[in-house]
């Protein structure tokens, strides 16, 4: 089993990488970060960036190795099955439909196919093209530089041709401080953020509460699981009709360029950072 490998100033992180992270920071937050003694949960992703280098982190970000990971530890009823795996697609879809062909190196590089067998083309020229590089360079992602490139497909989770409710659980030292809603993934995409409590966090919308899920615990202890060992990660878990199925683990979320809002949140989560480094088996144990 890999060791946990901390945030830590000896892993430094070149300036290139630095100047590149203040420049796209500045881009989307119309600010500078902090990227020495970070206090935003945003700024907290920048700093991972330049100086975690956890040999996990590749590994469980790997979406096709995590996984035997994930089935380990919750158990197989827990993963999507993966109905093949490789470097390119065949010239027809081989699959009963629908299904999502995803890349396993990257994030936001999927498609789902119904039944539209003339669309076939454009997804094998997505991947193609998903395939000629490798991910997350031109944000200093550096994890993703050693998960191979690759492609897979899985079964589609959702129910007809509407993908389901996506939970991101925020999970820091081993404890779900917050769930992240999304709803209406492929049309009008927005999320809501809840704390564990199901009380909502983020600013009003026209969008009502949802639901609190009957299977919010499971996938909370789910998730904590997961997310035991790491000062911070998000796990993506799906509530299936057949119950919660694991969707992906993310140590950038957004890397760190997504605005919070309230702008009080970014800070709130920082400051869950911060304990979660000074205080990893108290908070564990909350």
């Amino acid at each position: 089993m890999l060791a946990a490998s901390p945030i830590g100033p000896a892993s430094g992180g070149k300036s290139l990488d630095r100047a590149g992270i203040r420049l796209s920071y500045w881009w989307r937050h119309g600010r500078l970060p902090n990227l020495d003694d970070p206090r935003l949960f945003t700024e907290w992703i920048q700093y991972r960036k330049l100086h975690d280098r956890d040999p996990r982190m590749p590994i469980l970000a790997d979406k096709v190795a995590v996984k035997a990971w994930v089935a380990a530890r919750l158990g197989a009823d827990w993963v999507i099955p993966t109905l093949w795996h490789g470097a390119m697609l065949p010239s027809a879809a081989v699959w009963p439909t629908p299904f999502v062909v995803k890349a396993r190196h990257g994030c936001n590089q999927s498609r789902f196919v119904f039944d539209d067998a003339a669309a076939w083309l454009a997804v094998r020229r997505d991947a193609a093209r998903w395939m000629r590089k490798r991910y997350g360079g031109w944000l200093s992602e550096w994890l993703y530089h050693d998960i191979p490139r690759g492609l897979l497909v899985e079964p589609f989770v959702g129910v007809d041709a509407t993908l389901p409710v996506d939970y991101k659980f925020f999970v820091f030292a081993g404890r779900v401080e917050y769930v992240q809603v999304h709803l209406g993934r492929g049309a009008r995409h927005r999320w809501i953020v809840f704390d564990r409590e199901w009380r909502r966090l983020s600013r009003r919308t026209e969008d009502p509460d949802p639901a609190r899920p009957n299977a919010l615990v499971r996938m909370m202890a789910a998730a904590e699981t997961l997310g035991q060992g790491f000062t911070f990660v998000r796990v993506d878990l799906y509530d299936g009709a057949n119950g919660p199925l694991f969707g992906e683990m993310t140590f950038y979320p957004g890397s760190g360029l997504d605005r919070c809002d309230p702008v009080s949140l970014d800070t709130r989560m920082g400051r869950d950072w911060q304990l979660a480094l000074e205080h990893p088996a108290a908070r564990a144990a909350a």
